[in-house]
């Protein structure tokens, strides 16, 4: 096998575990045009976001309040830095809601332009989703409802202004929203103490610590030689029981994590996009494109000191090694559940005999199918319930895939299955460059066949600069009696 179709074959499975030791990189550095990041002791705690999991009201809703500003955050250490987040100057709380949940969140903007926001990886109603037809302007405020009708899962809330989306998440907008359900409660679930999210986004400064860079820059934008972790440069965490269930969330504009620990120690994964698997997977190695999340168990041992990293592997967006954060485990660490063997119910997604195949080829930077993304055309229109295979080609350098509002499996990458935890349930998925992805695509049952979803590249350069396109769920039958453009009202909101 060759190096191309290996690294092709191990994003898709997985299996890259060693391909990042041939880079030559070394810990810490950045690209060949950029000054080396200084050495990391990884000693500083770990920022834990505040976590907001309301009572249900009297009405039994839970309600929850967002307010994007601007403000100052001290990202490297004495510098103070000029940021946007969530209910303070840099990311959001963590939101948290169970299954059956009725929940109501309050968005408002006290930012200086418009923005949205997008719950990435809910599962709703389009008029609710946050894609860049539902801007909230400054001095307004936004209310989206919605019952909560998905399995347990990591998902993620962040801008999604067409053109914007690049540089108000580099700002600093993004947060996490934990789903929970009866499947996932045999996991460690003490939110910061054995329940640990990591928000990993990579940077540049400049000298006197403001955010440096053009995010539409180039062919991918940027690709910081800073790592962040929650907002923290340089992290460490403090372990104090035998096993730490890790939210992974890869908020980055553009950058490929390639994680492992420098011990090689092994660990589980236990859920991706989607929710849960339906069994533990062991592996060393776990790679994550911009917009992905997955769910790991790691376990340590008493006085444990275990370097998390991410390794360069050659892909064009994966560019050196990194050291990202230190866990260190208490010399006596409380008694942690066994992991079970088995974590759920899990569904295949499969598609049924002659089920509608659509194709998407992803060229250059700026279009899918030849077409930049219009906010009046609507370039899908799909039977509400249905499952189908998306064919995702890609025939240049390194993209990935995120589509609104579904769950899809990964059937197979340039013709070969995937295996392991690339088999969970997704929303977003790497598409190596010259190589074709095949998707089981199930989409929900609520129609609206003038609120459109979205479906785009999630590298943010590339998504901004019309890598995207727009598709709505209609009652089946109906497909070719809905109109192709929106009102000129829904189209010119952004």
């Amino acid at each position: 096998m060759n190096r191309r179709a290996f690294l092709t074959l191990a994003a898709l499975s997985g299996l890259a575990g060693t391909a990042g030791l041939l880079s030559g990189r070394s810990s810490g550095g950045g690209g060949p045009d950029r000054h080396p990041a200084p050495p990391l002791d990884l000693s500083v705690p770990l920022r834990i976001p505040p976590l907001l999991h309301p009572e249900p009201d009297a009405d039994g809703v839970r309600r929850y309040e967002l307010t994007m500003l601007a403000g100052s955050s001290e990202l490297l250490p004495g510098k103070p830095t000029a940021t946007w987040g969530f209910n303070g100057p840099y990311l959001g709380p963590t939101l948290r809601a169970s299954r059956g949940d009725r929940v109501a969140v309050t968005v408002r903007n006290t930012l200086p332009e418009a923005s949205t926001v997008h719950w990435h990886g809910m599962r709703l109603p389009a008029a609710m989703d946050g894609g860049p037809h539902q801007m909230v302007a400054p001095g307004e405020t936004w209310s989206p409802t919605w019952t909560v009708d998905q399995p347990a899962a990591t998902t993620w809330y962040h801008p999604h202004p067409h053109g914007a989306t690049a540089r108000h998440v580099y700002r600093g907008l993004a947060g996490l929203f934990l789903l929970d359900d009866d499947h996932d409660a045999a996991l460690p679930s003490a939110y910061g103490v054995d329940d640990v999210p990591l928000i990993l986004q990579d940077k540049e400064f400049t000298a006197d610590g403001a955010l440096d860079g053009d995010p539409l820059k180039g062919t991918f934008g940027i690709l910081g030689d800073r790592i962040l972790v929650n907002g923290t440069y340089n992290p460490r965490f403090d372990v104090t029981t035998e096993r730490v269930r890790l939210r992974v969330l890869n908020g980055s504009n553009a950058r490929l994590y390639r994680l492992s620990f420098a011990d090689r120690r092994r660990f589980h994964v236990v859920a991706t996009d989607g929710g849960l698997l339906a069994a533990p997977v062991e592996t060393d190695t776990l790679p994550l494109s911009p917009g992905e999340r997955a769910e790991i168990v790691v376990a340590f041992a008493p006085g444990d000191d275990a370097v998390l990293r991410t390794l360069d592997d050659g892909t064009d967006i994966a560019q050196g090694d990194f050291d990202l954060i230190r866990f260190v485990a208490a010399a006596r660490p409380a008694p942690s559940p066994a992991l079970p063997a088995v974590l759920g119910a899990f569904e295949p997604i499969t598609p049924p005999r002659g089920a509608r195949v659509r194709r998407f080829t992803l060229n250059g930077h700026d279009a899918i199918n030849g077409e930049p993304a219009d906010m009046s055309r609507i370039d899908e229109v799909v039977p509400a319930g249905a499952v189908e295979i998306w064919e995702i080609r890609n025939n240049v350098y390194s993209h990935n895939f995120h589509i609104h509002e579904v769950a899809f499996q990964v059937l197979d990458g340039s013709g070969r299955p995937v295996a392991g935890h690339a088999g969970g349930r997704k929303d977003t998925v790497f598409v190596p460059g010259k190589s074709t992805v095949r998707l089981a695509v199930r989409f929900g049952t609520t129609t609206d066949p003038s609120a459109p979803y979205m479906y785009h590249c999630h590298l943010l350069r590339h998504e901004d600069s019309g890598m995207m396109g727009q598709f709505v769920l209609v009652e089946p039958g109906t497909e070719d009696t809905v109109p192709r453009t929106l009102p000129a009202s829904a189209a010119h909101r952004h």
